[in-house]
């Protein structure tokens, strides 16, 4: 066994098997729907959404809109991704848009090009600034400056 499961392939990113699967001669335009988990290894156009996982395989070819539990990019990903989970860009992967994510794994290698938000059901607290103190007698005094400029015109 090698560290970190190198000598694996892909692993699917939740419990479950994979229910739909698009071979790496397959090519699908349209929008995909699901409640299982769902593997691209051809080419994909239009947007996935489902409850489950989403893997993309290394020579997968997408250009989609992704919302699913978790998603996993062996291959290219042109789209915004929304993953409840983890989003997993591996080694060989790729992807070209922003993403929302509750927890993001980049492997070396793995190129993530546009921005990432990280949401969590706890949001932090907000950290106020300074508050700016306004006294009752420094506007009077501008006033009181301002006015005898006046009366000496």
């Amino acid at each position: 066994m090698a560290l970190f499961g190198k000598d694996k392939g892909p692993v699917v990113v939740g419990p479950g098997k994979i229910e739909n699967v698009f071979g790496a001669s397959t090519r699908f335009e349209g929008t995909l729907t699901s409640d299982g988990n769902i593997r691209v290894d051809g080419v994909f156009e239009g947007s996935i959404e489902t409850a489950g996982n989403v893997i993309i395989g290394e020579q997968a070819r997408v250009m989609a809109d992704i919302k699913a539990n978790g998603v996993q990019v062996w291959g290219a990903v042109k789209g915004n991704i929304t993953a409840l989970g983890r989003l997993e860009i591996l080694s060989s992967g790729r992807v070209w848009g922003d993403i929302k994510v509750a927890a993001l794994l980049i492997d070396e290698g793995g190129v993530l090009r546009g921005q990432c938000i990280m949401q969590s059901e706890n949001e932090p607290l907000l950290i106020e600034g300074p508050r700016v103190r306004e006294s009752d007698e420094a506007p009077e005094a501008a006033e009181g400056e301002g006015g005898g400029e006046e009366a000496e015109e």
